[in-house]
């Protein structure tokens, strides 16, 4: 077996279960395997020097083949409504299968940690048959120093073999696709998918897992810290604008998608982003177009011209188009990834029913029922079937992520926020005047100026209504942004039209929160919506 790289010769691959394979590169540096990705096709460089992969039928995470090992020691920690079990077998005969499968195989190691903080870091190898996936992962988690590599021992295996297939008999799973995780033993196994988001999520499920436990709050959020050292907290889906509104030039980019929050403040798990690029341009959103012109960013599923030029404009192969960069590729990034204690929290909604507010405040008791619901809304003609607005409730703003009941992570979240004195704001960049398809999208302008006076504190002293159907407080009037604007129901033709609308996303909220009402206290079912006190 012929060993390339700087490693730990004490805690080699056996760690990892495998044997008997023909090569393995230990640690290989950006121009090593971008090197090796395009020597062996998986992917071509662009005009600009960045490496561009397709991912073939597997465009995006492969949520319905991700299981959980269920045994005494998750049987009762495991939300189990949201996670796939799989049995200590199963997942026994589907790791014997993966060693047997990678036997003979020229193999990627990467040697990476998932956390800032080093209290609560944890060392993560993971195997891989490509290149570009090692270079993906190398871009997305912390890289040690090469003294590091030379102590390094693994508490976390991720091994990703695409080319293996899984038999939905033998290993208890729903396809020739699986993501087998045994959250006890901290052993990910990925198969038959070639999408990289796989690798990054599987850290942060097991961080999900492991964290509550020391009383640190996991967090699928971006978030960024001001001049007056201020930081602040951006949950949010897809869509929302997560990203977009933290890479912002005029604040210390601390991460753009997984935290961690306990005693030492905020913490970014990652040391890369992994940023939408379907319609990026320079103009709109310049930092994160840059990352795409840099040598060592992976591009997933981008189109590229003739001359090898991005097009971003193109979905062809998939709405879902990506960059996975170092985070050091933005200009205002923070170079420990750690922060205090956040002074502002953000919960982002892309209201495509056109009925919340561009912004409003949260009591502590608001903010974990909107953290527990989770709510944003697709549009018609982003997935197939999608011919109207359509509510999604994801909660905790990560559900497919989230191995333990939401309500865990609420109750800390809420705590976390009156113990640190927290602001926190809903805020809606979805759309006005009108549901999509009538109203218009929310003023980017208006959104980041209601943002810059949310973070600058300067919002909290404006005068409030109280909005009659979600109960929250509305600010009524901020320097720099249409009043009109601030009142969804004024910005429609029909006034009785959003008032039927506002009481159907009511009602949505309410049956979605059904499934939370036993497990949470008084104080948060009052923060529920309620059309009822809208008629009264």
């Amino acid at each position: 077996m012929n060993e390339i790289g700087t490693r730990n010769p004490q805690a080699g691959i056996e760690t990892t279960g495998l044997s008997n394979l023909s090569s393995i590169r230990w640690n290989f540096s950006e121009a090593e395997l971008v090197e090796v990705a395009v020597r062996r096709g998986e992917g071509q460089l662009t005009a600009h020097g960045a490496l561009n992969v397709t991912t073939g039928k597997h465009t995006g995470r492969s949520a319905k083949d991700k299981f959980v090992v269920r045994d005494e020691a998750t049987e009762n920690a495991i939300w189990w409504d949201n996670n796939k079990p799989m049995s200590p077998d199963a997942f026994s005969r589907l790791y014997d299968d993966f060693r047997a499968h990678a036997e003979g195989k020229d193999i990627f190691v990467q040697d990476l940690i998932g956390g800032a903080d080093p209290a609560i870091a944890i060392k993560v190898r993971v195997v891989t048959e490509f290149a570009w996936h090692a270079l993906f992962i190398r871009n997305l988690l912390i890289r040690p120093s090469v003294e590091e590599l030379q102590d390094f021992v693994p508490e976390m295996t991720i091994i990703d073999l695409p080319s293996f297939s899984a038999d939905p008999a033998r290993h208890e799973c729903r396809s020739e696709t699986v993501i087998g995780c045994d959250l006890e033993k901290l052993v990910v196994l990925i198969g038959g998918t070639s999408y990289g988001g796989e690798m990054k999520k599987s850290v942060f499920t097991a961080l999900n897992y492991r964290l509550p436990k020391t009383g640190v709050m996991p967090m699928h959020c971006s978030a960024n810290v001001g001049g007056n050292g201020q930081s602040a907290v951006f949950f949010g889906l897809s869509g929302t604008g997560k990203t977009t509104l933290s890479a912002d030039p005029e604040r210390t980019l601390i991460g753009d998608d997984e935290h961690g929050w306990g005693e030492n403040g905020i913490f970014n798990f990652e040391g890369g982003c992994y940023a939408k690029t379907i319609r990026l341009s320079e103009e709109s959103e310049p930092e994160i177009f840059g990352t795409t012109r840099k040598f060592g960013t992976v591009l997933e599923n981008v189109v590229l011209d003739q001359d090898r030029v991005p097009d971003f404009n193109d979905g062809t192969l998939t709405e879902n188009t990506r960059a996975a960069y170092p985070l050091h590729y933005i200009p205002n990034a923070s170079k420990t990834g750690r922060d205090g204690q956040p002074s502002t929290i953000v919960m982002l909604t892309a209201d495509a029913f056109g009925v919340l507010p561009p912004i409003a405040r949260l009591t502590p008791s608001e903010a974990m029922y909107h953290f527990l619901s989770g709510y944003t809304a697709k549009v018609a003609g982003t997935e197939k079937g999608v011919t109207e607005p359509e509510a999604t409730f994801s909660t905790c703003f990560g559900a497919p992520f989230m191995p333990r009941h939401p309500s865990e992570y609420g109750n800390l979240l809420r705590d976390l926020i009156a113990k640190h004195d927290v602001d926190c704001w809903l805020v809606n960049t979805g759309w006005t005047g009108g549901a999509y398809g009538t109203g218009e999208r929310m003023p980017i302008k208006a959104t980041r100026c209601l943002l810059a006076a949310a973070l600058d504190g300067s919002l909290k002293g404006a005068q409030f209504r109280t909005d009659p159907y979600f109960g929250f407080a509305v600010p009524v009037s901020v320097d720099g942004v249409e009043d009109r604007i601030l009142d969804p129901r004024s910005t429609w033709a029909d006034p009785s039209a959003y008032d039927a609308q506002a009481e159907r996303l009511v009602g949505m909220f309410q049956e979605n929160f059904h499934r939370f009402e036993e497990t949470v206290d008084g104080s948060v079912l009052e923060a529920a919506p309620n059309f009822k006190m809208a008629a009264e």
